[in-house]
């Protein structure tokens, strides 16, 4: 990790390595932390005794949160400071943490979780935006992919590593471990992230400090808050109450819009969402989020009734995305680097496309083989699509916007991977041809897979035409 960078802050201050250390763990945590929770679901419901709707806001309290919020709290560590305000928000996912273990009731764990998910929303959004002032630009690539590589990481070891704790030492381990690497993460943050104004320290002097956009953090966040509610409640049927909470996020998403323009300093300037590379790279994130949801959501079907797998041999199977996205996020980071974010934006789409292809014929005609080759090609391309569109946005990006630009790159993703366990989901009910896919026949599940995957490419598709269209534009 040490040859990634060499440090932008005072000569023997710190330690650039130790500096990617932090924001690394910190990926790593908020990832874990999400991944674990959902495998604790089934045991929550009997330890307090609740239904599987009501334990399921212990998965959603955490989203919600990072989604509502990820762009306010970027935007705040542009004012106040980013180093500062990711020490604050590792030190409150810690202590939530800790809450959650010893939650006596269920109420009481998903209000932890909820202020979990505002730490996580600060690690999320400010590691990014960090990573971008204490490397070298010519390294920035790598530093993306290390960060893209930890939270993969995050992402495979939750289940594996929640089913083990809590099979010898019960639910609240899991909540345990999450406190516990959240306070080594908030150790190596201390000690390694640069003081100065690397880590974004707000305007300098002579510089416009601006004013916290509190109505637009609110407004934003409710916003944000009722169309991931319409995504996800129902589980997969969308009903009326789903159509009301999207008509809000409507209404809401346009007040915000008039609103931020008659302020003095907004929470986002109107400005960045016309930016000729932002405004592509948010549109695409978001699109290539919906593609990758597609496989957590209809992969463990196809796996589990089309090829009557068992459910470990179901799970060893699902492992392979996280596996591959793990091993191959640094070495994505480092093409990124040598040949430049522009060009590997439209090589790992086309990775994308052409794993996506895959995913609609190679499992119906070779079954698991098929299957896990298209996710090593499919993956791969994700890596390397990540790590480019993230360097080519934070390249340019001035120094007192680099927090809120960086949460919206998180928001996008967020909102790509909400939309696409809804809207892929859809996709696959309607092609199996029943609401009740878990009783569907094989023949039909497979058929399912493949109409899925071809609307995944096709997703892909127009991510590519953006991305082409961007390229002209310039």
């Amino acid at each position: 990790m040490a040859d990634i960078a060499e440090t932008r802050a005072a000569p023997g201050s710190h330690s650039t390595a130790g500096a990617l250390v932090s924001l690394s763990l910190a990926m790593l945590v908020s990832s874990l932390a999400n991944s674990i929770a959902n495998v604790a679901l089934p045991t929550l419901s009997v330890a307090f005794a609740a239904s599987f709707a009501a334990v399921q806001w212990v998965v959603l309290a955490y989203l919600l949160t990072i989604t509502a919020l990820i762009v306010s709290v970027g935007r705040l560590g542009d004012l106040v400071g980013r180093r500062p305000l990711l020490v604050a928000g590792l030190a409150l996912f810690s202590v939530a943490s800790f809450a959650a273990a010893l939650a006596p009731s269920l109420v009481m764990l998903i209000a932890a979780r909820a202020a979990q998910g505002l730490g996580a929303a600060v690690m999320m959004a400010l590691a990014i935006a960090i990573v971008g002032e204490t490397v070298p630009k010519e390294r920035t690539g790598s530093a993306m992919g290390l960060l893209g590589t930890m939270s993969a990481i995050g992402t495979a070891l939750g289940p594996s590593l929640g089913g083990v704790l809590i099979a010898a030492l019960g639910w609240r381990s899991i909540f345990l471990v999450n406190g516990a690497l959240g306070a080594v993460a908030l150790l190596a943050a201390w000690r390694f992230l640069p003081a100065g104004d690397a880590s974004g320290r707000g305007p300098t002097r002579g510089e416009a400090r601006g004013r916290f956009d509190i109505f637009g953090t609110l407004l934003l966040a409710a916003t944000l808050a009722a169309y991931a509610l319409s995504m996800t409640v129902g589980r997969g049927h969308f009903g009326g109450l789903n159509l009301a909470l999207l008509g809000m996020a409507a209404a809401g998403a346009a007040l915000f819009v008039v609103a931020e323009a008659r302020v003095a300093s907004p929470l986002v300037k109107l400005a960045l969402l016309r930016d000729p590379v932002l405004a592509p790279s948010l549109a695409m994130n978001a699109l290539v989020s919906t593609v990758m949801m597609a496989t957590l959501v209809v992969g463990p079907f196809f796996l589990s009734r089309a090829l009557g797998l068992g459910e470990a041999a179901t799970g060893a199977v699902l492992s392979i995305g996280p596996v591959v996205s793990a091993l191959c996020g640094i070495l994505a980071g480092r093409v990124v680097d040598r040949l430049g974010a522009a060009a590997m934006v439209i090589a790992g789409l086309v990775l994308m496309g052409a794993g996506c292809v895959a995913l609609a014929w190679l499992p119906g005609l070779f079954g698991v083989a098929g299957y896990a080759a298209a996710i090593v090609l499919l993956t791969p391309g994700y890596q390397l699509f990540q790590a480019a569109n993230n360097t080519a946005v934070m390249a340019d990006v001035g120094r007192n916007e680099r927090g809120v630009v960086s949460g919206m790159l998180s928001l996008s993703r967020n909102l790509g991977l909400v939309t696409g366990t809804a809207v892929m989901g859809a996709v696959f009910a309607l092609a199996v041809g029943t609401k009740d896919v878990a009783a569907a026949a094989p023949a039909a599940v497979a058929h399912g897979m493949g109409l899925t995957f071809a609307v995944a490419a096709a997703l892909v598709m127009v991510a590519m035409v953006i991305a082409r269209v961007a390229d002209w534009r310039e």
